[in-house]
């Protein structure tokens, strides 16, 4: 017994027991795998999509975005259900609308559609108030992040719709509209487009003007889909960061819509965010499919490139778009070729300028990442590469609040010194 207690009091015994309880601590413990930390990560940082196109499906009456859709069989990419389902917190719905006719008449017109897409936003988020509520500001994303529901932005995909009218910006915003794209793949009076000829050279006279009442009034400017000389007019008058909702690195794959590393320098300076698009073609150098090529030119001249159709003309044009995917399917990027675009966009200038705009709707979509339930595949491949949670939350939402409330703030200012 003298020697048991002489044993038990021993200094040594007693390290010696304490290392031990540790040890068998540590092994009832559960290792974190990767998998897990990412779904932790994900569902604890607020997720913002800067870019989708899902309005194009509101204005049609088959289309419930309070119901779950399977993206393999309408090929509609985004729901309520599956914002939850994939973590997304919030997201940008785009009022997009093509390049018409640059006239009195064609502006009126495309001017009522964007005013009859912007109610079937709100329309849709009036019936659906249980489950997303428009969204204003950062606070409010937080806010209504809070309450379960899914925070819904509102951006314009083409100033087409302001036609001449500087007016029309505040008239939109007052409509929720946070930021315009300031065109799309043909030029308008705003400026050249990255996708077609030369015509002022950068910004136009009037589009010189859209900057400043953009930034008066504290809305963001999108630099997505516009040319390189005009990029970098809106970054010489900006007085305020903007952002690119939907873009990637030229460096990466080298397309006119993505960005290229002097245009992500310039971007840093002026302390805004690229937003990387998951569009296939944006994101990795499609392979050569002539055929697939040839019918969706067919298909575009015989819709007149989906310029001024009746409802009827469009439902045919999308039939017969579609079809062209059965007989020639699209290869998919994947996302680790996705997360390349932002490991060479945080090298170039650093993790404080990238984000996410998915293109969702618009053509967006990975193999392994094909809507917008699957978006937690983005955070598990950032994980695998080492990024922290606080870069992730940077990445996920974090830098567009900031460029958000930068933009709020420098309008602010500016409408003081007004007064």
């Amino acid at each position: 017994m003298f020697c048991m207690k002489n044993i038990i009091s021993n200094p040594i015994f007693k390290a010696a027991l304490f290392i031990a309880f540790i040890l068998l601590s540590c092994d009832n413990v559960k290792k974190e795998t990767v998998e897990e930390k990412a779904a932790r990560i994900h569902e604890k940082v607020l997720t913002i999509d800067s870019h989708v196109d899902t309005p194009m499906n509101l204005t049609h009456s088959e289309f419930d975005v309070g119901k779950r859709h399977d993206a393999k069989k309408d090929r509609s990419k985004v729901d309520f259900p599956r914002m939850k389902e994939g973590g997304l917190d919030a997201i940008f719905f785009a009022i997009f609308t093509g390049q018409g006719k640059r006239t009195p008449e064609g502006n009126e017109k495309v001017k009522n559609y964007a005013l009859e897409i912007s109610d079937s936003i709100h329309s849709a988020l009036k019936k659906y108030s249980d489950l997303a509520q428009l969204a204003l500001s950062p606070q409010d994303a937080y806010e209504i992040e809070k309450q379960g529901k899914r925070a819904i932005f509102i951006g314009m995909e083409n100033g087409y719709p302001i036609g001449k009218d500087i007016s029309l910006i505040s008239n939109f915003y007052n409509l929720g509209v946070r930021y315009i794209t300031l065109c799309h793949t043909r030029n308008n009076d705003i400026c050249d487009s990255s996708t077609d000829t030369t015509e002022y050279n950068g910004l136009s006279e009037f589009g010189e003007k859209v900057v400043d009442e953009m930034n008066r009034i504290g809305m963001m400017i999108d630099v997505s889909h516009i040319s390189d000389s005009s990029f970098f007019d809106v970054l010489r008058l900006t007085k305020a960061p903007v952002i690119a909702s939907h873009s990637c690195a030229r460096a990466i794959c080298d397309n006119p819509r993505n960005l290229t590393d002097d245009m992500l320098k310039q971007l840093a300076e002026n302390n805004g965010v690229i937003q990387l698009c998951i569009l296939s073609a944006y994101v990795k150098t499609p392979e050569p499919n002539p055929g697939r090529d040839s019918c969706q030119q067919i298909v575009k001249k015989k819709y007149r490139f989906f310029q001024d159709l009746t409802d009827e003309e469009m439902k045919n044009a999308r039939k017969d778009w579609y079809a062209i995917d059965t007989i020639f399917p699209e290869k998919y990027a994947k996302v680790t070729d996705a997360v390349d675009h932002i490991d060479h966009i945080v090298k170039v200038i650093g993790i404080e300028h990238v984000g996410i705009g998915t293109d969702f709707d618009g053509g967006g979509g990975l193999e392994d990442c094909f809507d917008v339930s699957e978006l937690g595949n983005i955070t598990l491949e950032l994980v695998k590469r080492g990024y922290s949670e606080g870069d992730i939350e940077k990445i996920w939402g974090g830098n567009i609040m900031r460029v958000m409330n930068e933009v709020d703030e420098i309008g602010k200012k500016l409408r003081n010194v007004e007064n």
